[in-house]
């Protein structure tokens, strides 16, 4: 089995004619939790989303691999089914569309094989027990009406279900009170592993308290301008971004 390495080399994405990434490099090892952090407008989300594969992100420069191969060649859904997975800011309402079907057809397609709908339920109920989730959440229509602490709890169910190697979780913490965010970071806590590489994007240090990173990464303007260990979440907490942005304005 290929290392399921990602490798993101000189990377420069544009949305419309904007320049937002201007040459990002970064390394998640599976079985490592590296934060991604920086101010708004940043560029944070536009990395996880230009890996993702969304149309509204081209990608300008730079390479992209995991588990060796050449992600930028990829559809979204190839990537996904290489074991991709991107938990979204903002998940989209569908209306119409039932959390279980979704769910299904979600593991169906990564899995590549029918799961019997004996088994899948018995998995869902599980999780949705370990995420405290109303068994009665899995009839809804996908996000119409959700609070921002049922999506997130919806977008770590979708991990939980789908075992990816490879977890991009953009603003998992956002519009989360104390009591969601304890219960979402237990679901990542419960899927961590040797198998599971983990890019956790914000820009408060709150998370981290519940999620522990191995590695931390500082994002201004496009480019990751310093990386350490769980120590530089604390130096941020303490004197915040201004140093980065003032040696991006001099350069």
């Amino acid at each position: 089995m290929p290392d399921a390495t990602l490798v993101i080399e000189d990377l420069h994405v544009a949305v419309e004619d904007k320049q937002i990434l201007r040459g990002v490099d970064l390394t998640v090892e599976p079985g490592r939790v590296h934060a991604l952090m920086g101010p708004n407008g940043s560029g944070k989300s536009t990395l996880a989303y230009a890996l993702a594969g969304h149309p509204g992100y081209r990608i300008t420069g730079g390479k992209v691999s995991f588990k060796g191969e050449d992600v930028l060649g990829l559809t979204p859904d190839e990537r996904a089914r290489l074991g991709m997975f991107l938990a979204m800011q903002y998940p989209v309402e569908v209306p119409g569309v039932s959390v279980t079907n979704f769910l299904r057809t979600a593991m169906n397609a990564v899995r590549g094989e029918d799961v019997p709908v004996r088994e899948f339920a018995r998995e869902l109920r599980e999780q949705m027990r370990l995420l405290d989730m109303d068994p009665k959440f899995a009839e809804r229509s996908l996000n119409e009406g959700f609070s921002g602490g049922e999506k997130k709890r919806h977008e770590i169910l979708q991990m939980a279900l789908l075992r990816p190697e490879l977890a991009i979780l953009d603003e998992t913490d956002s519009g989360l009170d104390v009591d969601a965010l304890r219960v979402v970071a237990g679901g990542v806590n419960r899927l961590r592993g040797p198998g599971l590489g983990i890019l956790l994007i914000t820009h408060y240090t709150r998370v981290l308290r519940y999620i522990s990173p191995d590695f931390v990464h500082v994002m201004v303007e496009g480019r990751v301008v310093q990386s350490g260990g769980p120590e530089l979440a604390d130096d941020l907490e303490a004197s915040g971004y201004e140093r980065w942005r003032s040696d991006q304005e001099a350069r």
